[in-house]
């Protein structure tokens, strides 16, 4: 079995028995260790919860905790590049091949959508993650930075997790037959 294989399957099983804790988790680190990707463990998470019977109203506390982890986790990414700065930070992000050319451009390009950039950046993956160092490099105001980026996380989440809860509501686990939407 592959290595991602074999971590896909220990995170399928510790969102069975930790849904809750699971979403918050994998929002969280996913914004400090991006290969972690929600993109695949909210819809899981999703299939899981319709898998054992959680009503659409227990959906509420996973999206907010999926909005509340990715929120914590890119706010640390926000206060290392607001903190170490552009020097420090292009020392360390040579190895993810972002050399001072490229951090102008991005910074540009933020400049000029700010607000959306961040709003909408939580929406996308890779930008997930990457969005909040020009946020803090460019010292975007930090109550402006959380509420972009809680609200986009929420967007994000919510459309995730729905989508794995109905298509596990679609299905008739193992049977093949398709059963009706709760």
């Amino acid at each position: 079995m592959e290595p991602f294989d074999s971590f896909l399957i220990l995170i399928a099983d510790f969102l069975g028995d930790h849904l809750y804790e699971g979403i918050f988790l994998a929002a969280l680190l996913e914004t400090i260790i991006p290969p972690i990707p929600t993109l695949a463990i909210f819809p899981t998470a999703g299939f899981l919860a319709s898998q054992q019977g959680v009503t659409l109203l227990g959906l509420i506390p996973m999206i907010i905790l999926g909005g509340i982890g990715a929120t914590i986790g890119t706010s640390v990414i926000y206060l290392i590049a607001l903190k170490l700065g552009r020097v420090v930070l292009l020392r360390y992000l040579k190895y993810v091949k972002v050399n001072e050319k490229k951090l102008e451009r991005v910074e540009i390009w933020f400049e000029k959508y700010g607000d959306k950039a961040v709003f909408l950046g939580r929406m996308v993956p890779l930008m997930r993650e990457m969005i909040s160092i020009p946020a803090g490099l460019l010292k975007m105001r930090i109550t402006k930075f959380v509420t972009y980026t809680f609200a986009g996380s929420l967007v994000w989440s919510s459309v995730t997790i729905l989508a794995g809860y109905y298509f596990g509501a679609t299905i008739g686990l193992g049977t093949g037959i398709i059963a009706p939407l709760p």
